[in-house]
C-alpha cells in the first residue's frame, strides 16, 4: 500500500516480494500502528516501512549513512562520519555471527522494508539511493560507544600548550540539532502498597527536541513477542521504554557517566610504529581505508589510515609516547539483542538477565511488572578503575594491568528492589535519592559512579509521591501533570522582599502585588508566572546555581536546599526589567502564562503549562520565540507520556505523543495530538487483540502488490 497521503505508487518488483504477505499493520486512534507479523523478520520489514511512511527518508539514508556513503550523495561534509561508519562495519562483519537469530530476523526484515520503500517512492530519496540494504547495514546502527569527542578535543588542546580557556573553548562540539537544555526524562514506579488497585504502575515521560523521533507502536509476533512502547525513528532497537503484558520499564539518562580513560604508552625507540607495553614489543595496528565522495559531477576518492592497538584508538603520537583512548561499550554489538531480550521477558529474573548482557552502557531502568515488583538501576557501564581517574589527561602505563579491562560488577551498580514505601523515581539526577524513605546512603561504592545531585525537578517528584498516599492510574496521570513551579516556592519571598526594599512605584509596584497573588504554578492561566520566568532569565544570566541561591544545595539538606537569593540587590533590578519588557511585549504585566506559551503544530494554536526543569517544573517544557508575534512555542521537553498498571492478565495503559505519529504536514497524524497534550489528556492504549481491533482506523498490508 503506498503512503496513505501520497499519490499511488506503480507497483514494483520488490527484493523481499513475500515479507508483506505475511505481516498486516492496523492503524488505531491517532495513527498508532499496531504490526501484527507471522515473523520477526516481517515484523521488521512492516516496522520499516512505517519509520519511512510517516517519516519520509530519514531512516532509508540513515542507513545509507551507516554504510559508509553518505558523502557519494553529500560530497565532502560527510567523509569524517563516511570514514566512522566504514570502521563500525568492520565490526558488523566480526559480530553479525554471534547475534541470536531473532535479532538477525529483525534486522534483515528491516532492511527488506527499506527496499522495498524506497522501490515505491524514489522521489523521496537522494538520486543512487540503493535497495539492497541487508541485516549488516542495520546491525551497524546498533554498534555503540564512540570515544567523545569532546574530550578527545580537551586532551589535544591541553597537551598541546593550551590554556585552561582554550581546553574549555575546546569541549564545545559541533550542536547536536536535538540537544537541549531540557533533555532528559521523568520515570516513576508504584508498589501495589501505593495503588488504589493494588497493582504495580509504571509512568514512562521522556523530555528530548520534538525533532528526536519518538515513535509509538505495537508489534506483535505470536508466541515470539506482544511489546508496546516507542520505537525511535531510524532504526528498529533504539532507546526503547515500554510495556508487554507481564512487564515494563521506562529510561531516564544519566547524567555525569564518564566512561572514558585516556592512556600514554611508550613507543618502541628501536622498531617504528611499535609500542612498549608488559615487557613487549608490540605493533600498532594500521588500517587503511578509503571513501568515495561527489565532487561536482564526478566520484572522486580519499584515503585516509587509522592506528590503533587492543586498548583502544590512537588520537596522537609524539617522538616518544602514543596516547590511545578506551571507552566502555566501544564496539559493542549486542544493544539491539539486549532490547529484544528485555521486550520479551516474562518475568523479573528474566528481564534482569537481559540486563546483565551490559550491552545497553547508560541510562537509568526504571522497572515495574504484574508480580508487583518495582525495581531501579542505575545501569552505567563503568570501568573497573585499577588507578584514578586521569579526567582529560592521560594516564601513563607500562604494562596492560595498569589499564582498566572490566566493567564495575552488574551488582555493584546502585539498584533498588521494592523500596520501603512503595515508590521509585528518577528525573536524571543522581542515584543516592531514588527513594528516601529510608537512610539515604550518598557514599558511592566505586569513585566514578556519579555524586550525589537533587535538583528541584525531582524533588518536586518527592513531594508529589513520597507520602503514603494510594494512587490509581487516573491519579498518577493527573499528578505527572502537575503545574507547580518549585523554584518560586524557594524564592519569591526574598524576590518580593528584595523588591519591596526599592520602594516600587507603578508597574514595578503592580507587578509585586501580581506576584504575591500568584500561586506558583505555570498553570495556562496562571499570572504572574511570565514575569517570574523572565526574572530569573536575566538574573540567572551568565551564573551558576552556586552563585544565584544564599543557600546552595547541599546533600545534608535535599529536600529543602537551594533556596533564597544570594544578591538582592540584582533580583530587583532585574525584577524591573522583567516587568518592563513583558509589559513591552504583551501589552500588559498581568498576561496568562497560556497568553504567551503555546503549542503550534499544523491548524493547532493552543496555550499550554510547564517550564524548564531549572525553574523546578515537573510539567517539563522548553520553548523557541516565535519570530511572528514573540511569543514562546513548545518545541522541546515532555512529548512523549506512557502510563501503564499491570493487571493478571493485561496492562491498562493511556498515552499521549504531543508530536503525533509524523511529521509531515499532510498526514492526519501530524497534529492531532497536540491539543490533547497541551490540555493535559491521554489517550487509552489499544492493547489486547479485541480493543485494537475495535479501535482500527485502517487496516493494511505494506508494500503490497
Amino acid at each position: 500500500m503506498p503512503a496513505l497521503w501520497g499519490a499511488p505508487a506503480a507497483p514494483i518488483q520488490s527484493a523481499s516480494p513475500d515479507l508483506w504477505r505475511q505481516v498486516e499493520i492496523i492503524r488505531t486512534t491517532h495513527g498508532v500502528p499496531h504490526i501484527r507479523a507471522e515473523n520477526m523478520r516481517a515484523a521488521g520489514y512492516a516496522l520499516a516501512w512505517l519509520q519511512s511512511e510517516d517519516y519520509g527518508p530519514r531512516t532509508g539514508v540513515r542507513l545509507l549513512q551507516e554504510r559508509g556513503q553518505a558523502a557519494r550523495t553529500t560530497g565532502r561534509a560527510a567523509l569524517d562520519a563516511d570514514f566512522d561508519a566504514l570502521r563500525t562495519r568492520a565490526r558488523v562483519v566480526e559480530t553479525y555471527h554471534l547475534l541470536d537469530q531473532e535479532t538477525r530476523d529483525l534486522y534483515e526484515g528491516f532492511a527488506a522494508g527499506i527496499n522495498r520503500y524506497v522501490e515505491l517512492h524514489r522521489a523521496e530519496f537522494p538520486a543512487g539511493m540503493p535497495t539492497d540494504f541487508t541485516g549488516y547495514d542495520v546491525a551497524a546502527l546498533h554498534i555503540g560507544g564512540e570515544p567523545p569527542a569532546a574530550k578527545i578535543r580537551r586532551f589535544l588542546t591541553a597537551i598541546r600548550g593550551g590554556t585552561p580557556a582554550d581546553v574549555a573553548a575546546a569541549a564545545s562540539d559541533d550542536p547536536d540539532p536535538d540537544a537541549t537544555s531540557e533533555d532528559g526524562s521523568n520515570a516513576w514506579a508504584f508498589a501495589p502498597s501505593r495503588t488504589t488497585s493494588g497493582r504495580a504502575i509504571l509512568l514512562r515521560n521522556p523530555h528530548l527536541a520534538w525533532t528526536s523521533g519518538y515513535y509509538e507502536a505495537h508489534m506483535t509476533v505470536k508466541g515470539v513477542l506482544d511489546f508496546y512502547g516507542d520505537f525511535r525513528i531510524g532504526g528498529p532497537l533504539g532507546v526503547i521504554g515500554g510495556f508487554n503484558r507481564y512487564l515494563g520499564w521506562a529510561t531516564t539518562n544519566s547524567n555525569t557517566n564518564d566512561r572514558t580513560e585516556i592512556y600514554a604508552v611508550a613507543l618502541d625507540p628501536t622498531k617504528r610504529d611499535h609500542y612498549l607495553l608488559d615487557g613487549a614489543s608490540v605493533p600498532l595496528r594500521k588500517e587503511t581505508l578509503t571513501v568515495e565522495f561527489k565532487d561536482g559531477e564526478r566520484l572522486s576518492t580519499e584515503t585516509r589510515e587509522f592506528w590503533s592497538m587492543p586498548l583502544g584508538p590512537v588520537i596522537h603520537r609524539t617522538a616518544d609516547k602514543v596516547f590511545v583512548i578506551r571507552t566502555a561499550g566501544e564496539n559493542e554489538f549486542r544493544s539491539g539483542e539486549q532490547f529484544l531480550r528485555m521486550m520479551r521477558a516474562k518475568s523479573f529474573a528474566e528481564w534482569k538477565d537481559a540486563m546483565r548482557i551490559r550491552a545497553l552502557v547508560s541510562q537509568n531502568y526504571t522497572y515495574a511488572d504484574r508480580s508487583g515488583n518495582i525495581f531501579h538501576l542505575w545501569n552505567g557501564s563503568m570501568p573497573l578503575l585499577p588507578h584514578p581517574s586521569g579526567g582529560d589527561m592521560a594516564t601513563p602505563i607500562s604494562r596492560t594491568g595498569d589499564a582498566w579491562t572490566r566493567l564495575i560488577p552488574f551488582e555493584g551498580l546502585p539498584q533498588w528492589l521494592n523500596p520501603r514505601g512503595g515508590y521509585i523515581h528518577n528525573e536524571n539526577d543522581s542515584p543516592h535519592f531514588t527513594n528516601v524513605r529510608g537512610p539515604i546512603k550518598t557514599t558511592n561504592g566505586y569513585p566514578n559512579i556519579e555524586p550525589p545531585m537533587l535538583r528541584l525537578r525531582s524533588q518536586l517528584a518527592i513531594q508529589l509521591i513520597g507520602g503514603t498516599q494510594k494512587f490509581s492510574l487516573e491519579d498518577v496521570v493527573r499528578l505527572k501533570h502537575n503545574y507547580r513551579m518549585l523554584l518560586a516556592d524557594r524564592v519569591k519571598a526574598d524576590l518580593l522582599a528584595a523588591v519591596r526594599a526599592t520602594k516600587p512605584t507603578g508597574d514595578v509596584a503592580a507587578a509585586v502585588a501580581l506576584l504575591q497573588r500568584w500561586n506558583n504554578t505555570v498553570a495556562p492561566e496562571s499570572r504572574g508566572s511570565t514575569i517570574f520566568e523572565a526574572w530569573f532569565g536575566r538574573y540567572a544570566q551568565g551564573r551558576t546555581d552556586n552563585e544565584l541561591f544564599s543557600q546552595p544545595w547541599v546533600e545534608t539538606v535535599p529536600l529543602k536546599t537551594p533556596r533564597g537569593l544570594s544578591d538582592p540587590a540584582r533580583a530587583a533590578e532585574t525584577f524591573a526589567w522583567a516587568v518592563e519588557d513583558t509589559k513591552k511585549r504583551y501589552g500588559r504585566i498581568d498576561v496568562t502564562w497560556g497568553d504567551v506559551h503555546r503549542i503550534r503544530r499544523g491548524q493547532v494554536d493552543e496555550p499550554i503549562g510547564g517550564c524548564t526543569g531549572r525553574l523546578g517544573c515537573f510539567r517539563v517544557l522548553g520553548y523557541a520565540r516565535d519570530a511572528k508575534d514573540g511569543k514562546f512555542v513548545a518545541n522541546t521537553g515532555d512529548g512523549w507520556v506512557l502510563a501503564v498498571e499491570f493487571g493478571p492478565t493485561n496492562p491498562r495503559a493511556y498515552s499521549v505523543l504531543a508530536y503525533g505519529q509524523s511529521p509531515r504536514p499532510e498526514s492526519p497524524w501530524h497534529a492531532d495530538q497536540a491539543a490533547m497534550f497541551a490540555r493535559g489528556k491521554l489517550k487509552k492504549v489499544a492493547f489486547a487483540a479485541k480493543d485494537v481491533d475495535a479501535q482500527a482506523v485502517v487496516r493494511y498490508r505494506p508494500g503490497e502488490k
